[in-house]
């Protein structure tokens, strides 16, 4: 199978990409080419700038069975490939985020709570238009193939996606908090429960639809059965790292008052974190994730046997969450 990736070059899309080269697919990848991917002579590199058109332009003459786009943020992603795309299996990446911009989003969130009233455009400068902005983007994508439904397309919204290699360093960043002998700052308690997914489940559920006419304009969440609090998961990785964590409560309006970003202290701890129901996925695609703490395993010793040199950037305020944390009530 003659397989285009767009992007490919981090995280998700890395595991794609060599899932497909193990499975004997011929891949070529069309991105900026500002990152080096570790693929050598083992795929085809196409490069331009799609906000530009230049993705277009150059899927005009070409054939794939397949297309995996990764970098589709806006409606006008999805509508140029829909316009200059002659046949193949359009997967997108999309997010649970498509319905945490919807008024009364319900938990778990199924495919068919898609439709309904969305929430009105915070304004630009408030902290929670970034992320709505986000997940408007993403149903732009997703509303311009249901509008164009001669084009075999798929959906696939996923959550916060964990695995060694995450360039956004949230797991990571509570490795580095559990192993330097601090407290650990829970904004509100951590009581919220979590439903996230393995970077390895969901490209091997990629892969393995595509060319799959079942899948034909479906959308579809991946995400892992279980439903762990914030504090059952920091509980488990603590094990895993052969100790117990001494875990904090700190109210988020205290956090904030002491000049700290709440989701910089605890990256779970977000409000725009969506929590999906997997169940269509695992009956029409026959999607079974890894166990949590099989993955939170591989996590684990990932970073204790090559923990990058520097901490992430968010760590930078760590002295003043052990200084609260002392603060706290029971500390």
């Amino acid at each position: 199978m003659r397989v285009l990736v767009v992007g490919g070059t981090r995280f998700l899309g890395l595991h794609v990409v060599w899932r497909l080269l193990a499975l004997g697919h011929a891949v070529t990848l069309f991105n900026r080419g500002t990152r080096a991917d570790p693929f050598g002579a083992r795929v085809e590199r196409a490069r331009g700038d799609r906000t530009a058109g230049d993705l277009g332009r150059w899927l005009r003459g070409r054939r794939f069975d397949a297309v995996v786009d990764l970098a589709a943020y806006e409606a006008r992603d999805a509508e140029e490939v829909v316009h200059d795309l002659d046949g193949g299996h359009y997967v997108v990446i999309s997010t649970g985020q498509v319905y945490l911009v919807r008024e009364g989003c319900p938990r778990p969130a199924r495919e068919e709570d898609y439709e309904g009233p969305l929430l009105p455009e915070p304004p630009r400068d408030h902290a929670d238009h970034r992320e709505w902005a986000y997940g408007m983007g993403k149903r732009g994508v997703e509303d311009a193939l249901s509008a164009a439904p001669g084009l075999p397309s798929t959906r696939l919204r996923i959550p916060m996606v964990n695995g060694p290699g995450d360039y956004l360093r949230r797991l990571e960043g509570y490795l580095w908090r559990l192993t330097d002998g601090g407290p650990l700052v829970l904004p509100d308690g951590g009581g919220h429960r979590l439903r996230h997914v393995y970077v390895a489940d969901v490209a091997a559920a990629v892969v393995a639809l595509l060319g799959r006419e079942a899948a034909f304009g479906r959308a579809y969440n991946l995400c892992q059965p279980e439903t762990p609090t914030l504090v059952e998961v920091l509980r488990l990785v603590a094990g895993l790292l052969g100790g117990t964590p001494r875990l904090v409560a700190v109210p988020r309006a205290a956090l904030e008052a002491a000049g700290l970003d709440p989701v910089a202290v605890s990256p779970f701890s977000g409000r725009w974190m969506s929590f999906l129901e997997p169940g269509r996925a695992e009956r029409e695609l026959g999607f079974r994730a890894t166990p949590l703490e099989a993955y939170l395993r591989v996590v684990v010793d990932a970073f204790l046997s090559a923990a990058p040199a520097e901490p992430p950037p968010a760590y930078a305020g760590r002295a003043r969450e052990v200084e609260l944390a002392g603060r706290a009530p029971g500390a």
